[in-house]
């Protein structure tokens, strides 16, 4: 699926179709969006542009000349956008060819910070005349849904240390959740360093206008402060998790101890019925009593071994 951009007079249109590249001029277009294109889409926009489209393999390198590349025309860019699921995070790859004042991107997924400035622009908001603005639309509304989604996390975080300060029931699968929660934050921060070098680059780059530097620059500083809050966020993880695997460990502690317990006090009378136990005459045996004196005898051994653990403060 293609979808093109063009100044149309003072107004900005939309075609669907490649043909109508064929009548245009490179400072009449103003985006190119490929989603998912066919092969036909893709070779039109190459002939139209002059150049070669990256390949998704090579969308997905993580090279810093593979993410970031110019040329004397065009300005390559490769970065990666988050995509939250209802437990895992994925990331997909999308390409970025500046050229001029027209922007090219590729996608094989559909995206909502596309869309949201695709919605702006046929608003007919004047905030995009060229693709350095489209692009820095893009970029800053990613970084906003990304600063969202280190925020419920954040939430989230606090929710698994009130569930531990309550002393809820926790067991394996709590740890497989804050362990999954860790990965998520660990693709969240991968992604807005990535955002980072892109705007690093971009903001280095000499065909970038200088009304867009300050905004740059601005996005440059939210992102550094989102880069600590998910270090802290993780930190806050580990000790989190550091603290649910030693309740894990002292609940088993409590478990081991209690056995042991057990085996310690059931040892004399084991001993003592192991010796009546055995064919030969021994004292206490021939009576009517002998079986209620024998059990007085193994109950009076449990008890002392308690009173000596207990008053040792083994218990």
């Amino acid at each position: 699926m293609i979808e093109i951009f063009y100044n149309n007079n003072s107004t900005i249109d939309t075609s669907q179709s490649v043909d109508i590249l064929r009548t245009m001029q490179l400072k009449d277009v103003l985006w190119i969006d490929l989603f998912d294109p066919e092969g036909e889409e893709k070779r039109a926009v190459e002939d139209f542009l002059g150049t070669t489209l990256q390949s998704r393999a090579q969308a997905e390198e993580i090279e810093s000349s593979s993410r970031y590349s110019e040329t004397e025309d065009e300005i390559f860019i490769n970065t990666n956008f988050l995509i939250p699921g209802p437990e895992n995070y994925d990331m997909e790859s999308v390409s970025f060819i500046l050229s001029e004042n027209t922007i090219v991107s590729v996608r094989q997924v559909p995206l909502r910070s596309f869309t949201d400035i695709q919605r702006r622009i046929l608003a007919g908001r004047k905030g995009y005349p060229t693709g350095f603005h489209i692009l820095l639309g893009i970029l800053e509304n990613r970084v906003d849904m990304d600063a969202d989604m280190i925020e419920l996390m954040s939430k989230e975080i606090e929710q698994y240390s009130k569930r531990v300060s309550l002393g809820e029931n926790i067991g394996d699968e709590f740890v497989l959740d804050i362990n999954q929660l860790q990965e998520n934050t660990m693709l969240v921060r991968e992604n807005i360093v990535d955002k980072q070098r892109v705007i690093s680059s971009i903001l280095k780059s000499e065909k970038t206008p200088d009304e867009i530097n300050a905004k740059l620059s601005i996005m440059l500083q939210d992102i550094s402060s989102l880069i600590n809050h998910t270090n802290f966020s993780f930190e806050r993880l580990e000790y989190l998790q550091n603290t649910v695997l030693g309740l894990i460990n002292l609940e088993q502690n409590k478990i081991m101890k209690i056995f042991t317990l057990v085996s310690v006090l059931l040892m004399p009378p084991t001993l003592i019925a192991s010796f009546y136990g055995m064919n030969v005459e021994l004292p206490l045996i021939g009576g009517h009593w002998d079986v209620i004196m024998i059990g007085a005898i193994m109950l009076i051994t449990v008890l002392a071994v308690f009173f000596i653990f207990r008053r040792r403060r083994m218990l």
